[in-house]
């Protein structure tokens, strides 16, 4: 799905406030610490509570080999002026529940309210558009998650339905509200295509950012 520009663990996407990279070994502490917390556990599918490190650990590697494949593009959200400290994460991958690429993020629990979550979401959508030739994207809220919702139609994403989603990590099927976003309705926004994302493989210093794992 993604080409080989971002099938290298030098990949990043920056933003105004935000350097996204691939996720590494070193995160996982940061991972099971804020992903494990049952606020943002519990509005996920596929995270645990409490979350075993072992676990972050599969994760990180599961991650990076979807990137190097090409199958997805799972990135570690983190503060532009502190790359090494993941406060979140964000990714597309396949979904096989829903018709094309989904959308997915967490961020951890003191970051809320603060946009951030919508500034990695549209970095990532930015990416999909630009180096895929896909049609349109998806994601899914729970339907007691408004803030993820909000998330959602601040990027652009249509309400098409609601209906049960299979939440693993919760044991269940948990009623959710689908989203979608196509192209042409991406390409329209004008708005924030402004605000000076910067796609790459180095630093702004040049240098390169290392193997990550």
């Amino acid at each position: 799905m993604f080409p080989d520009l971002t099938r290298d663990d030098v990949f990043r996407l920056e933003t105004r406030r935000l350097w996204l990279r691939w996720p590494r070994q070193a995160d996982a502490q940061a991972i099971v610490r804020l992903a494990g917390e049952k606020a943002v556990a519990e509005m996920t599918a596929r995270i645990p509570h409490p979350l075993d490190p072992r676990e972050a650990d599969a994760f990180v590697l599961q991650a990076r080999r979807d990137n190097a494949e090409g199958k997805a593009l799972t990135m570690a959200i983190t503060p532009r002026r502190q790359p090494q400290t993941l406060i979140g994460v964000v990714g597309i991958e396949p979904d096989h529940e829903q018709d094309g690429p989904h959308l997915g993020y967490w961020l951890g629990a003191p970051h809320w309210g603060q946009g951030l979550a919508t500034e990695a979401a549209r970095a990532m959508i930015d990416a999909f558009f630009a180096y895929t030739e896909g049609a349109a994207l998806t994601s899914s809220a729970r339907v007691v998650n408004p803030a993820s919702r909000r998330v959602l139609e601040k990027c652009g994403f249509a309400a098409v339905g609601s209906g049960l989603r299979s939440f693993p990590a919760r044991g269940g099927l948990f009623p959710v509200d689908h989203f979608r976003l196509d192209r042409r309705a991406w390409d329209s926004l004008k708005t924030w295509h402004a605000a000076g994302l910067v796609f790459g493989r180095h630093t702004s210093s040049g240098e390169s950012l290392g193997p990550g794992a």
